[in-house]
């Protein structure tokens, strides 16, 4: 049994206490939070204790740590919790500084403590499909990916400030399907971005709207297009055009149900958001780390996969402020 400590009492982190405490292979032990009123409010909710980061750390009885606590406390924690020993899952990213997250990555290189990072879209039953699918040679070799993720409504502008810009914050998850899909690096990135769906966001020195174009050296291209509203829900699709075929990953719905009448065609709305959209995968994303720590092997997303979605982030950032392509070599 894998005896955790959940770093963070927030919304997402309430996500990976539900994960933890319904896997068979772990026990949520205990929840720290920078509000320690909050970790006593999520730790009650599960049975289990409230303690301070230190703590959590310091006790030896504890196995592994989930890092949910805000981003730029991330590569501090990762550190810490391979130093005192523990196995480690991290929400994406790595850290909102890449020079940061790169001397991170060097640290624990130097540690035998399995880090994984929580991009949970990978482990989405519909995109996992479509990778296999992909892999397995069904539509040929892959020439043009288009992935398409639009938020049903933008965060407060008080998040927006701190969040690092759409190309950390948001599009990261983009880039590492790109990496999953298509496996491996691109050679340049171009993005273009504006904010068209609240000047506030602008104003705070942000995007709410963007499109980047990923160009691999065989010449396969990725494109991807975020938007931070769409009225109708949380848009979600994957496309693969190849030589043979294509694969595509529609929507989920919130139902199935169809209505066909003489005035027309209608159905379902997207899911409204993450939570709705992406619970099985944060439990998949948990089983996979589970059992790779308990059988001693790799984990899935590695620490490698979470610096080079920043690195991305960082040539698209880079890319949108200059109005030319970034060769990510050169980042």
């Amino acid at each position: 049994m894998l005896k955790v400590g959940l770093l963070g009492a927030g919304r997402i982190a309430g996500v990976h206490a539900k994960a933890i405490s319904e896997h068979p292979g772990s026990e949520l032990v205990a929840v720290s939070d920078y509000f320690f009123e909050a970790a006593e409010k999520l730790a009650k909710q599960y049975g289990c204790a409230a303690r301070t980061t230190d703590q959590i750390l310091g006790d030896p009885s504890i196995d592994a740590v989930l890092i949910a606590t805000s981003t730029d406390t991330h590569s501090d924690l990762i550190e810490a919790a391979c130093a005192a020993g523990k196995a480690v899952l991290c929400e994406k990213p790595v850290d909102l500084s890449l020079a940061r997250a790169r001397a991170c990555h060097a640290a624990v290189a130097r540690s035998d403590r399995p880090v994984m990072i929580g991009f949970n879209r990978r482990f989405d039953p519909n995109f996992g499909a479509l990778q296999a699918a992909l892999v397995a040679g069904e539509i040929g070799k892959a020439e043009l990916l288009s992935i398409t993720s639009f938020d049903p409504a933008p965060p407060p502008i008080s998040y927006i400030k701190v969040s690092g810009g759409i190309f950390r914050d948001m599009m990261i998850h983009d880039f590492d399907v790109a990496t999953f899909l298509l496996q491996e690096a691109p050679v340049s990135v171009s993005a273009t971005g504006s904010s068209i769906v609240d000047p506030d966001i602008g104003a705070a020195g942000d995007f709410d709207t963007a499109v980047v174009t990923l160009r691999y050296e065989n010449g396969r291209i990725a494109v991807i297009k975020n938007s931070r509203r769409a009225v109708y829900g949380y848009d979600q699709r994957v496309e693969v055009l190849g030589s043979s075929g294509m694969l595509q990953a529609q929507n989920v719905l919130e139902n199935t149900v169809v209505k066909s009448t003489a005035a027309g065609v209608s159905g379902a709305k997207p899911t409204y958001f993450f939570l709705e959209r992406y619970m099985a995968a944060y439990a998949a994303e948990w089983a996979a780390f589970v059992d790779a720590v308990a059988d001693g092997r790799s984990v899935p997303v590695s620490l490698d996969d979470g610096v080079l979605a920043l690195t991305l982030a960082e040539a698209a950032t880079r890319s949108a402020q200059s109005g030319g392509p970034v060769l990510l070599k050169e980042v």
